[in-house]
């Protein structure tokens, strides 16, 4: 049985399987949607113990499982944590949301505003959406093999790393990685030319190909998933990733003690920031819980904890007071204001053809022709 069927009710000591949402229908429960590993036990028991509301917890892999399930109806989920562009985007555009009663959210303010600011480009009035976690796409290298490459002092936390022919044809021998992602992987080129990132028209495209046409012979492979083991094992030594990827692979090198270090950095051009929400499907059956779930993980001290555990960052801002100080420290995590400035949320281009223009550019792209 996969992981994304198997059902966790949370009580407040341990948890247990079940196979229906059935077995608690008489109790105070809510039943939560979230991806594997993004939540803490600590959170979830905490919870249950200050509220009395059992928690019914599943888990999935990528955001085409949970779209399928909501687009579907009847889902069964209570609270859900969509990534933001393109899917809650789309997801509030087809009515599968209800909107938030804020008068049950005291802790709304404690979000942070650029960040609400951002969301109400996709969600007006920030009706629908509440941020959860979010994390940028940059570099994830491995700092000695890097150095031993391109010499004790490059430069490393730009661009150039990846898109430069000459610096690339440098890392190829120690392993060159890409995502499987036009999204970002074409945003990333796209920032390097700086062109905006969702762009889709044909001088654009025609640009960026270009560029990974220089590169191509440089890259290893295209894989959103085998970069993780493959940095932590030293296998490859730098790849375009996710922050929470990347620093996944560094903790499974510690862990391993193989000596292989590896560091996350953030571009000084500029990166792609991806950000998770929290929402409540428009067919939940406890809507009264959700509110109050979400509105214990909106508890600056209880995200603050969850950020500390999984690595990646909050859309809180009274947390920061509450963070570990390796946690506020990591750039990779909480990147200066000058490099949090240019970070990029609008990603997803206007238009259906500027879209299927991408897939093709980036189909072309991965075959080298």
């Amino acid at each position: 049985m996969s992981l994304s069927f198997l059902r966790l009710i949370f009580t407040g000591a341990a948890f247990a399987f079940v196979g229906a949402p059935t077995a608690l229908a008489q109790q105070k429960v809510v039943n939560v949607y979230n991806w594997s590993d993004y939540i803490t036990q600590d959170a979830l028991s905490a919870f249950t113990k200050s509220t009395g509301i059992k928690v019914v917890y599943d888990v999935y892999d990528n955001n085409e499982v949970l779209e399928a399930k909501l687009l579907a109806g009847k889902s069964g989920y209570d609270v859900i944590f969509p990534s933001a562009r393109p899917f809650a985007a789309n997801q509030i555009k087809a009515g599968v949301y209800q909107k938030l009663d804020r008068s049950k959210l005291p802790n709304w303010k404690n979000l942070d505003p650029t960040m609400m600011s951002s969301l109400a480009g996709i969600d007006s009035g920030n009706a629908h959406l509440v941020p959860y976690m979010w994390g940028p796409t940059g570099i994830g290298i491995n700092v000695k093999k890097v150095r031993a490459a391109l010499g004790p002092t490059a430069q490393l936390d730009t661009w150039k790393l990846l898109f430069d022919p000459a610096t690339s044809a440098k890392l190829k021998g120690c392993g060159v990685a890409f995502l499987d992602d036009d999204t970002e992987a074409l945003g990333a080129a796209f920032i390097y030319l700086g062109k905006p990132a969702k762009s889709g028209s044909k001088a654009d495209l025609d640009a960026v190909s270009k560029l990974f046409a220089a590169i191509r012979p440089n890259v290893r492979y295209f894989n959103s998933s085998r970069y993780i083991d493959d940095l932590a094992n030293g296998d490859i030594c730098i790849a375009l990733g996710y922050s929470g990827d990347v620093l996944q692979a560094r903790d499974r090198a510690r862990e391993a003690k193989n000596g292989q270090e590896i560091q996350f950095l953030i571009p000084a051009e500029g990166a792609i920031r991806n950000i998770d929400v929290i929402a409540i499907p428009k067919d939940a059956s406890h809507v009264a819980e959700a509110h109050v779930f979400i509105n214990f993980l909106m508890d600056a001290k209880v995200i603050a904890g969850i950020t500390n555990e999984v690595r990646y960052p909050n859309g809180n801002a009274a947390s920061k007071a509450f963070l570990a100080a390796d946690v506020k420290a990591d750039p990779g995590l909480y990147p200066p204001a000058a490099t949090l400035a240019k970070m990029i949320d609008d990603v997803i281009p206007a238009t259906s053809a500027d879209r299927r223009a991408r897939n093709r550019a980036w189909t072309r792209i991965k075959s080298g022709k």
